[in-house]
């Protein structure tokens, strides 16, 4: 066996035939197009492979993000495309590459990783644990919310910038670059749907699809929820069939203003997401807490074990699983027992911290 490790350049184009052959046996594209900032030669550092006999076995691949938040900005380790060849399977082959991917995303300075997966069990090895809010809005029937008077377009032919200008209104998500935008648009199959007001601004959008992956869902928007709602509403009249927004827990202007149109709201996990830098973590909570004028707040690690709470309530555990969840959700602080009233109070004043990777940045 040779690896896990980078691949050369020389053998990108295996890796992508490897990663095609197993993932997009159908496709009319490869999947490095639908990954144009994860499958790269730039990011080949941080691909892993397997080989054996000169044939690729296995594979992951990690891709970093600065994503802002009010807590702060974290750097974030998305791991994706894990994969092994079927007649390579059960001898931990895959549990060798995402091992190296975690270990070279601590070296790169991490503070935590995140996958989405639907095996649970084999990621809770590595202690991932499921995490953060995501709702699914599902519009199953037609609704006509008040126009504004504005023109919808569907076509990705949208300058990179505008797209950009109106991304950035969000407070949470991936720190991007007009470049970013302009790879993610030749996403195959992707559909983006765009509402412009009388002097040419654009006020909203809506991405729907990624390569073979989100067919139905829109993933990515951004915009005032009062432009929103008639773009949504005109792409739900086009495709003639339910179609589903999928939006952080916190978009609770959105998630409320379309239930009240009739929209079906589903409430699950961001995804599955793993402590690298416990005390890098740490460290920006406190820092959050503070900001937020709560100078008694503790959130400290230190020799294998995390203290959260307060001076009149600490509460103390050596379950990074445990934390994860109480740091992006689900779990309240009222949930833990030992905390009284107004740790409790306290601690809910800052934890779940907002957290959403939006669609484009899954991987």
């Amino acid at each position: 066996m040779d690896g896990p490790r980078a691949p050369q350049d020389v053998e990108l184009s295996q890796v992508f035939e490897f990663l095609d052959t197993q993932l997009r046996p159908k496709a009319d594209w490869s999947i490095k197009q639908e990954y144009p900032t994860a499958l790269t030669k730039e990011n080949s550092g941080n691909i892993r492979i397997i080989k054996s006999n000169d044939k690729i076995i296995a594979h992951a691949v990690v891709h970093y993000s600065l994503t802002k938040t009010a807590a702060g900005i974290f750097k974030v380790a998305a791991i994706g495309s894990v994969v092994t060849d079927p007649e390579f399977r059960n001898q931990g082959l895959s549990r060798q590459v995402i091992e190296s991917c975690l270990k070279t995303a601590e070296l790169h300075g991490c503070d935590f990783a995140v996958l989405w997966t639907n095996l649970y069990d084999f990621y809770r090895k590595f202690e991932f644990e499921l995490a953060g809010s995501e709702v699914a809005l599902v519009i199953e029937k037609e609704f006509s919310p008040p126009n504004e008077n504005l023109r919808i377009m569907e076509t990705t032919k949208v300058a990179a910038e505008a797209l950009l200008r109106v991304y950035s209104q969000h407070t949470v998500g991936a720190i991007r670059i007009a470049e970013d935008f302009r790879k993610y648009l030749a996403i195959p199959n992707t559909k983006l749907y765009t509402a412009w007001d009388a002097h040419n601004n654009l006020k909203a959008y809506a991405v729907e699809g990624k390569g073979v992956d989100l067919v139905g869902y829109i993933h990515e928007w951004g915009g005032s929820v009062s432009s929103l709602l008639p773009l949504l509403a005109h792409v739900r009249r086009q495709a003639k069939t339910p179609i589903t927004i999928i939006a952080s827990g916190r978009a609770t202007n959105l998630s409320r203003q379309l239930v009240e149109y009739g929209a079906l709201k589903n409430e699950g996990f961001l995804g599955m997401i793993k402590i690298l830098n416990p005390k890098n973590l740490c460290f920006k909570l406190m820092r959050y807490a503070r900001a937020l004028g709560k100078e008694d707040w503790v959130f400290d690690y230190s020799e294998g074990l995390y203290y959260i709470g307060t001076s009149k309530g600490l509460f103390k555990t050596d379950s990074p699983k445990d934390v994860v969840k109480l740091v992006f959700g689900p779990l309240k602080a009222h949930e833990i027992k030992g905390f009284d009233e107004e740790t409790t109070k306290v601690m809910e004043e800052v934890l779940p911290i907002p957290f959403w990777i939006w669609g484009w940045d899954s991987i």
